[in-house]
């Protein structure tokens, strides 16, 4: 007998009835064993998030549905919500549910189908956010132009630091950086990230103003979207948003994008990027300085070149090789004036008392006594005033003589050549004013303020009109 009805008539003992707790439970032994795993896709339908974390929908290709479930130990992977119409493939098992006696699916992956998980979250979160107007430009705070001190969140590690080290240490080595070292990727980076910016807050309002953060970068280098997910947080954003100190997002390389870059104050395309932007002003400045103290030398030194060779040209002047040779002149002049006029008075008295002698011998020796000595006495003092007369004026014109050398001495070329310049001439005696009047090789003649030089020219360089 093979058909099991007749055969249970048969049967010796009688078989006792299952509950229906314990079918219900045999069922979902054996469905769990005999599809221990599954890949269904479909569309979902009545969504339900329930309020203990677990998920509960139903999966239907237009003429069949099934039930699925999907628990809070086995969601908080998914990167994602589900939501009413996506269409999705899903990985588990088939079991039953006891008290109800319902087939269904408890679900150990969940993915979109037609693209990524990562992408859907993203524009998940990303409409959120922006319905809540925490992309707001009005909410954006600018960025201090002259930071002191720089917060950076991110990985000690990561070569993200390093950018920023080397970028601030060439360009601004004035800036400050504290570190608030964290996670960049996996399951926790973004709770780590998030409590790195409120720790960086922190310490910040409890510091003394000069050990305040001015500006936190906040960021990685590149990777792969699973890489960067850390910064599409909601809580990462959250963080930014509530930040008191101004944020800066550096998240992976320029093409990269993420809810962190539009909650931040300002994006950088790169970690290096963020530190140009935080050195920038401190490094316009230096090289503002550098181009105004290059354009002042350039200035004083063709200004010291003008006046160079206006010295020289007045000291060619004809003035200083007939000068000296008038002043000879005068002195000479001057002695024989005053040699002149010292023999002119002496002969005078010489005169005059040969003629007061014959007179007196003319004369009474008693009764011209008394008036000899007179005369002697006015003579004495004529000889005298006149003496006084030629002296002062020969001292006068001494002195004149004196201040006219003192100034000719002072528009001497000699007296230039003392203060260290020189008169450079050619072996023809021509003197060279321009670079252009020498040849390379040349032989040239340089006067000092004692001796002479020869040099050769072995390079010329000529200053622009």
């Amino acid at each position: 007998m093979e058909s099991p009805l007749l055969q249970s008539l048969f049967d010796e003992e009688e078989r006792l009835p299952w509950s229906v707790s314990e079918l219900n439970a045999e069922i979902r032994s054996v469905l769990e064993r005999s599809f221990g795993s599954v890949w269904v896709e479909g569309e979902i339908t009545n969504f339900h998030a329930h309020g203990s974390g677990h998920w509960y929908f139903s999966l239907t290709d237009g003429d069949a549905f099934i039930k699925a479930a999907c628990f809070k130990g086995q969601n908080y992977r998914i990167r994602f919500k589900p939501e009413n119409g996506l269409q999705v493939r899903v990985r588990g098992k088939l079991s039953v549910y006891g008290p109800r006696g319902e087939l269904q699916i408890v679900v150990e992956s969940l993915e979109p189908v037609g693209e990524g998980a990562l992408l859907v979250a993203f524009e998940q979160i990303k409409a959120k956010l922006l319905k809540e107007g925490l992309f707001d430009e009005a909410l954006k705070r600018p960025i201090p132009t002259f930071p002191r001190r720089v917060g950076v969140v991110t990985s000690p590690s990561g070569a993200a630091l390093q950018d920023i080290l080397t970028v601030l240490d060439r360009r601004a080595r004035s800036v400050n950086i504290v570190l608030i070292p964290t996670l960049v990727q996996g399951e926790r980076a973004g709770e780590q990230v998030a409590a790195g910016i409120a720790m960086a807050n922190e310490f910040s309002s409890s510091a003394s103003k000069e050990d305040r953060i001015d500006v936190l970068i906040v960021g990685r280098g590149g990777g792969s979207n699973e890489d960067l997910w850390a910064f599409n947080e909601e809580q990462v954003a959250r963080a930014i948003r509530a930040s008191r100190i101004p944020v800066i997002s550096a998240v992976g390389h320029e093409v990269d994008f993420t809810i962190a870059d539009m909650a931040a104050d300002l994006r950088a395309p790169t970690p290096s990027a963020a530190a140009e932007i935080v050195a920038k002003a401190e490094a316009e400045v230096i090289d503002h300085l550098k181009r105004t103290s290059a354009e002042l030398i350039r200035s004083v030194s063709l200004r010291m070149l003008t006046i160079k060779a206006d010295v020289q040209r007045l000291t060619m002047s004809s003035v200083f090789s007939k000068v000296p040779g008038r002043v000879r002149d005068l002195r000479y002049e001057t002695d024989d004036l005053l040699s002149r006029a010292s023999e002119a008075v002496n002969l005078n008295a010489k005169v005059k008392s040969k003629v007061y002698s014959g007179v007196a011998a003319r004369l009474s020796p008693i009764g011209l006594s008394s008036r000899v000595s007179e005369i002697k006495r006015r003579l004495g003092l004529l000889e005298h005033r006149s003496a006084a007369a030629a002296s002062e004026m020969t001292r006068g014109r001494q002195i004149e003589l004196e201040k006219g050398m003192a100034r000719l001495d002072a528009l001497s070329p000699l007296a230039v050549l003392t203060r260290g310049y020189s008169i450079t001439q050619k072996q023809t005696g021509d003197i060279v004013r321009d670079s252009r009047q020498a040849n390379i090789g040349e032989r040239l003649n340089i006067r000092l303020s004692k001796g002479m030089l020869q040099a050769e020219v072995s390079q010329i360089e000529e200053e622009a009109d």
